[in-house]
């Protein structure tokens, strides 16, 4: 008998293997939203005119306006310009993601893999391994930013410190930079589970309902998961530039704040 009703699937389904490497269908997603964001990039940057059109007039404001809030936040034009394009692609990639779950191909085309028909297309971040990645790829960016910036043994002074006025303060201190460091390590897990169970909960919350009231309430609710994407997506980057900045102010009473201003 052939089972009906809502199927929840927590994993991403493989659709094939390329030179032995598992293809999921939350990759081939991740490929297309790639390939997406690349032709726009081609597109929109092949051709920039001295005396802008509207379109080219909008994106410069766009740019400027992130970079103004971005040396704001950073107090340096100069890093500023360095992790726009990781804070930018964050953005892009995640809110592209996430408006892609919206198109009608998405779940609907299907193909055959093992004795199970499963969808070609699955919302990217409902993939752990996807926001896992994303978040390996921020934390790294946040320590890289510490030490490129501070230097290592500045940086490795916020965590492993015996500085203080007396052995019960060198002590505190020492414990207090060790539970900085989990804090640090734990940034994989808070970034990645926060992004993956939004949007997850969002496409199960849309199918129940869709498979109760299968005409208008879906409707809003849609552009309501839109909008929950878009805060996602700016969440996640905002996250990652403002723990650059934590990762790039000098530890309180360090010699290298005086010698290394903050302005650029």
């Amino acid at each position: 008998m052939k089972e009906t009703g809502l199927k929840v699937v927590l994993a991403a389904e493989r659709v094939g293997t390329l030179w032995n490497v598992p293809i999921t269908n939350t990759l081939i997603a991740a490929w297309t939203v790639m390939v997406v964001l690349l032709v726009a990039a081609f597109i929109i940057g092949r051709s920039p005119k001295l005396l802008p059109g509207k379109g080219q007039n909008l994106f410069e404001m766009l740019v400027d306006f992130v970079l103004e809030f971005m040396e704001r936040t950073l107090q340096s034009r100069a890093l500023a310009l360095k992790y726009f394009p990781l804070v930018a692609t964050i953005f892009l990639f995640i809110f592209t993601s996430n408006l892609f779950d919206f198109l009608p191909f998405f779940g609907s085309l299907t193909v055959t893999s093992g004795a199970e028909m499963v969808p070609l297309f699955r919302p990217v971040n409902t993939d752990l391994n996807v926001t896992l990645a994303l978040a390996v790829i921020s934390v790294f960016a946040i320590e890289f930013a510490g030490i490129s910036t501070l230097g290592l043994v500045t940086y490795g002074g916020k965590f492993f410190t015996i500085r203080g006025t007396s052995i019960a303060n060198r002590i505190l201190n020492f414990f207090v930079g060790i539970l900085e460091l989990v804090s640090e390590i734990s940034r994989l897990i808070s970034f990645s589970f926060r992004l993956f169970g939004n949007v997850f909960a969002g496409e199960v919350l849309l199918g129940v309902i869709a498979l109760f009231v299968p005409y208008a309430a879906p409707v809003p609710l849609m552009a309501f998961e839109l909008f929950v994407g878009f805060i996602q997506a700016i969440v996640f980057a905002m996250l990652t530039l403002f723990f650059i900045k934590i990762a790039v102010t000098a530890p309180h009473g360090s010699e290298h704040a005086e010698a290394h201003p903050a302005h650029s």
